[in-house]
């Protein structure tokens, strides 16, 4: 038996880019250390250089995480599959099924399906979770009000962020106004889906007035499609610029920006790095629904330019994003799957850099939560122990006899049943 007020995991690699104040040099080409960590009573109170003289649980190599920030998700949505099933997979009919299906979502059954995909991103060693809620007129109260019992319930195991999700266009409506002072007065985050049409400036120019008048963060949906033409992403960041916001700003999906041309892509990331925006890419959902055609291949991947993003400095995220529903049929909201596919569908191995931040560290700092993601003395022992000794053992064969610890003790990770939904 673990004695879990005090005790050494001993020959950890850890990401070099995960140590919060790194003295240490990596002895691997994908720039792991091989550390011994000393927990006592739930905090990390010594990291220090792999030693035989330390006596603890030898992980033998194993990669050590801190436990992982899921920053785009819909959990309100999650897990409908079966009763609203999208036999087409495309994005239109998944938005008339999601509408469709919501004449279900009474608290019984956003609670329900809700804390299920909480209980399976707990098990999956994920700590904080953004979701964006669909807001519409009556659906905002009874969403909400589920909202805040749950963030009650999981206090002591995730932190749990809100995103308005609406069109832009509603925020020009007294029901848009009313939704804003609702984000605000529960202390969440103001967003919605933007829209290429002749109206989008002013959508947009009221929706960050909003903003800095309750001194909110904004998180967009922005061009989810494949189409040329499509740059709602280039209009938040002159308006960002326009406006001086000086809140956090993060734009999801961005998938056209990988079908336009050069000039266009530089203009707009030069735009977005003016603006300080941040990027979260949503690989799985985005590879399910882009490109779709029936009867036709698939010519490309979805994904914005992530490694082009980053090459500029701007922070570059990845999610869950949809997990069983009309948008995405699969997923299990398990942001390891979310890295793994992230690295073979955008190529971010060879060399893997520091591109695990992108689902600890960077999603994070993003939700203001500067004491996760990340491993450091005196930080809260909240961490993901693997048998894989190195990333192609890590991507390369399911880890669910991984280890979870948080708050220095170890947890059983077991999944919910499916069963649980019914």
């Amino acid at each position: 038996m673990i004695n879990h007020s005090n005790y050494w995991l001993k020959n950890a690699h850890i990401p070099s880019c995960l140590i919060v104040n790194n003295q240490f040099i990596s002895d691997t080409r994908e720039n792991l250390c091989l550390c011994d960590i000393q927990i006592e009573k739930g905090k990390i109170i010594k990291i220090i250089k792999a030693s035989n003289n330390t006596i603890g649980i030898d992980l033998q190599k194993g990669i050590v995480l801190p436990c992982f920030v899921d920053i785009h998700t819909h959990l309100d949505k999650g897990h409908i599959f079966e009763r609203s099933p999208n036999l087409q997979s495309d994005f239109k009919t998944a938005l008339e099924t999601v509408k469709k299906d919501a004449i279900f979502w009474d608290e019984e059954d956003l609670y329900k399906r809700m804390e299920f995909g909480l209980k399976c991103s707990y098990a999956h060693g994920t700590i904080a979770i953004r979701t964006h809620l669909d807001c519409h007129e009556n659906q905002a109260d009874i969403t909400l009000k589920v909202w805040q019992k749950l963030q009650k319930a999981w206090q002591n195991k995730i932190t749990l962020q809100a995103v308005s999700l609406v069109s832009l266009d509603y925020f020009l409506t007294e029901n848009g106004v009313k939704l804003a002072d609702k984000m605000a007065e529960i202390g969440e985050i103001l967003g919605g889906v933007a829209y290429t049409n002749p109206e989008l400036e002013i959508q947009l120019e009221k929706v960050f007035q909003l903003a800095k008048e309750r001194n909110l963060d904004l998180d967009f949906h922005a061009d989810e499609n494949g189409e040329i033409d499509s740059i709602c992403l280039q209009k938040i960041a002159e308006i960002a610029i326009k406006t001086n916001f000086s809140g956090n700003i993060l734009c999801g999906h961005c998938c056209s920006l990988s079908v336009q041309p050069k000039e266009v892509v530089q203009k707009t990331i030069n735009l977005i790095k003016e603006a300080n925006i941040n990027i979260v890419s949503l690989p799985m959902c985005n590879l399910y629904l882009q490109d779709r055609k029936e009867n036709i291949t698939p010519f490309w991947r979805g994904i914005t330019k992530v490694k082009e993003l980053k090459k500029a400095g701007i922070k570059v995220a990845f999610a869950s994003d949809n997990c069983r529903d009309p948008f995405f049929g699969f997923g299990d909201h398990d942001l390891l799957e979310v890295f793994n596919q992230s690295v073979r569908i955008a190529h971010l191995d060879t060399p893997y850099s520091d591109w695990i931040t992108s689902v600890t560290k960077i999603p994070a700092d993003l939700m203001r939560l500067p004491q996760l993601g990340r491993i450091g003395v005196n930080y809260s022992a909240n961490l993901v122990v693997f048998k894989a000794r190195y990333f192609s053992e890590l991507l390369s064969r399911n880890q669910n006899d991984s280890l979870i610890i948080r708050d220095g003790k170890i947890i059983k990770n077991e999944l919910p049943n499916y069963q649980e939904l019914d």
